[in-house]
């Protein structure tokens, strides 16, 4: 989350939305996160696939070349919940001035230093969303951060308010089902695949609890698609919506 001069798969939210205990677990994280193999290794295997739709996605909106690999290049992006920048990396790459957004500091200092190392200009920030200077971006993005805020309809709101007219937004995050607590909340974490106390299954947010969110702040959602897993294809983008989806979002007028 952000302040107003600075910069998760945590984030930048209203002040009634931070959970400041979100913010501190995963503050915890910062020091490996960009390790392939450390307790941010389910968001690297996760980090691609993300990637390949909102590629996809950005394509579609703009209508732009599949083959260029600036495909936002003179666009601006938000990523709200930016953790240590592991998609404001690869969105700045394609050409994007990103703007990362999370609500832990040792989160922020982390990605400014891997950022610098990896030679990219990205404006981190650390604190609330609504605390931002009043800017627009044409591409604004929350993973897996709305199932960590506690007020949905008023981080909905702020993200809706950071998008340009003819932007496109992306959301990702876990479905509210019997499999997602099974796998997502009781495998996953007993087994350590995700850090312990990551999720909280009640706190997931079903497509059509979405949509209507979406809705209220003025946006249009698109049909969601699954992120599935199977020990042959690993994460895979998928019609399954039983675990975790990945939808756009534009402005209705």
């Amino acid at each position: 989350m952000v302040d107003a001069t600075q910069p998760s798969d945590t984030n930048s939210l209203p002040s009634a939305t931070i959970r400041e205990d979100e913010a501190a677990h995963f503050g915890r994280l910062a020091h490996d996160w960009w390790d392939p193999k450390g307790s941010s290794a389910m968001l690297h295997r996760l980090n691609p696939v993300r990637l390949a739709y909102i590629r996809a996605q950005v394509d579609r909106h703009w209508a732009g070349n599949p083959d260029s690999v600036r495909a936002l290049a003179g666009k601006t992006a938000l990523d709200v919940g930016c953790g240590a920048g592991l998609l404001c990396e690869p969105l700045a790459r394609l050409g994007a001035h990103v703007t990362g957004l999370d609500a832990a500091p040792k989160n922020i200092a982390v990605a400014r230093a891997h950022a610098e190392g990896a030679g990219l200009d990205i404006d981190y920030r650390a604190g609330e969303l609504a605390r931002l200077e009043p800017a627009r971006f044409d591409l604004v993005t929350s993973m897996e951060v709305i199932e960590h805020v506690a007020d949905k309809r008023a981080f909905v709101a702020e993200l809706a308010r950071r998008l340009a007219p003819g932007g496109l937004m992306v959301l990702s995050t876990p479905n509210r089902t019997a499999r997602s607590q099974l796998l997502l909340v009781g495998a996953a974490e007993a087994v350590g695949l995700v850090p312990k106390g990551t999720h909280q299954w009640d706190d997931f947010v079903t497509p059509d609890e979405l949509r209507d969110l979406l809705a209220e702040a003025g946006l249009a959602m698109g049909e969601p698609t699954g992120i599935a897993f199977s020990p042959t294809r690993g994460l895979h983008l998928s019609a399954d919506l039983s675990l975790n989806y990945i939808v756009t979002a534009a402005p209705t007028a």
